[in-house]
């Protein structure tokens, strides 16, 4: 049987050399080479992620990463070393209408989705982190907010959930961009701390970092 690592390292591989979207502003990110339980997936790269060479590399990575330090005391660099990290799209979509970045179309989710599904196949992670609604709606159903739903009825709960044939747990977490206020404000600031609790009290989490 391959070595899991060797097996991911494949699959990244394959994520670099991908051009099926034309677009997409490449080149395709991917986090490190690593073995975790615990899977974050979030919508995509921005437009600096690229340069960088991995996910959430600029402003809203500043702030992921200091919601788990004020959490768990854990460093950037022992997340990005711990926790598999994702997105579901690996390439920068470019600007969209607004001030904010184009969201992925359905060609590219659906692109992209062999690579999440390749690494699910070898991770089989018991915890999944759906960071932003796109990473919520994918992992909960595509469903999840085109029937009502919102941020405040999904994130603080742990979720039972079953993404390209596995079952896991999922954790919602709002997307950590400057341009979204909801973290910031109640009953925002609340789940997001409730949520970032049920994270690290998870047996995933407490496997994967300690």
């Amino acid at each position: 049987m391959a070595n899991p690592l060797t097996q991911i390292a494949s699959v990244q591989a394959g994520i670099r050399r991908c051009r099926l979207c034309p677009n997409v502003v490449g080149p395709p990110v991917h986090g490190a080479k690593i073995i975790s339980s615990v899977y974050l997936l979030g919508q995509a790269p921005g437009p600096r992620e690229a340069s960088f060479g991995r996910p959430f590399a600029y402003t809203a990575g500043k702030t992921l990463f200091r919601w788990f330090n004020e959490v768990s005391g854990i460093s950037e660099d022992v997340f990005r070393e711990r926790i598999y990290m994702a997105a579901v799209a690996r390439c920068y979509p470019g600007k969209g209408k607004g001030s904010g970045d184009r969201v992925p179309n359905e060609t590219e989710i659906r692109n992209c989705s062999r690579h999440i599904k390749a690494e699910f196949e070898i991770l089989k992670p018991k915890l999944i982190l759906a960071v932003g609604k796109l990473a919520i709606s994918e992992v909960l159903g595509t469903d999840a907010f085109t029937a009502g739903h919102r941020l405040v009825d999904v994130v603080g709960s742990t979720h039972a959930v079953n993404f390209h044939g596995h079952q896991s747990d999922a954790i919602c977490l709002p997307h950590p961009s400057g341009l979204s206020s909801w973290h910031k404000l109640e009953p925002g600031k609340t789940l997001l701390k409730k949520a970032l609790k049920q994270v690290i009290a998870h047996p995933a989490w407490q496997e994967a970092v300690y």
